[in-house]
């Protein structure tokens, strides 16, 4: 199923696909104040949130993780979990996820009555036309393009070699959308999907100085 052209309607707000490749796909949530996402797992992906705007907790069996703008977590494969928005206009929160497989879900807990249910079905869904959308664009190699959503300034690469990595800053946070860092042997040590900051970059780079053709990145700050 194509979710291009579609927003999910959610018991605690909507979702959208925002960016997608072969390696990926990007997801934006906006959860209402004191709503949350069910608590529940992706026994085949791996997951990175990311939060732009507002205020969230995600949760886990046992413990949970506070995020502020712009914090990130990664969440590894079958760990269930779940997010709460904790601030008065809600969460905003980019969901990365590998491979690109929406049908990869197992609900345990819900608020809402889903538990042991699959992904919303389309009845559940409605047009992206007439709503303010984002959607993400690959640009050409070497170029970049520059989006202002969500209180966010989000800048998005095609790399064509690691000294377009050095410029970030060490306390910034980087998805890598395609492609990625490399060993000289071909290992990815940053790929899809990761999302990590220009302080683990510059310690990738110490030791690795490859990149794939066509690696693209999007660099998150505060407006």
């Amino acid at each position: 199923m194509s979710y291009r052209h579609n927003i999910v309607r959610k018991p605690w707000g909507h979702e959208y696909l925002a960016y997608e490749n072969d390696e990926c796909a990007l997801w934006f949530l906006h959860i209402k104040n004191n709503e949350r996402t069910s608590m529940h797992c992706h026994p085949n992906k791996t997951t990175g949130l990311v939060l732009l705007d507002g205020k969230a907790t995600v949760s886990f069996l046992n413990d949970e993780n506070p995020l502020n703008p712009i914090s990130k977590i990664m969440i590894r494969k079958g760990l269930f979990h779940s997010t709460t928005a904790c601030h008065e206009k809600g969460a905003f929160v980019f969901e990365i996820e590998t491979p690109v497989d929406k049908e990869d879900l197992v609900r345990l807990r819900d608020n809402y009555g889903r538990e042991g249910t699959p992904y919303e079905d389309s009845t559940h869904e409605y047009s992206k036309e007439n709503e303010a959308a984002l959607w993400i664009e690959n640009p050409a190699p070497g170029e970049s393009n520059t989006y202002s959503f969500c209180n966010a300034r989000l800048e998005v690469r095609n790399i064509t070699s690691v000294d377009d990595l050095r410029d970030i800053q060490p306390s910034t946070n980087v998805i890598f959308l395609q492609g990625g860092i490399t060993t000289d042997y071909g290992v990815a040590v940053a790929a899809a999907a990761d999302v990590i900051t220009g302080k683990v970059i510059k310690l990738l780079l110490e030791v690795f100085d490859k990149v794939k053709d066509d690696t693209i990145i999007m660099i998150m700050e505060r407006e």
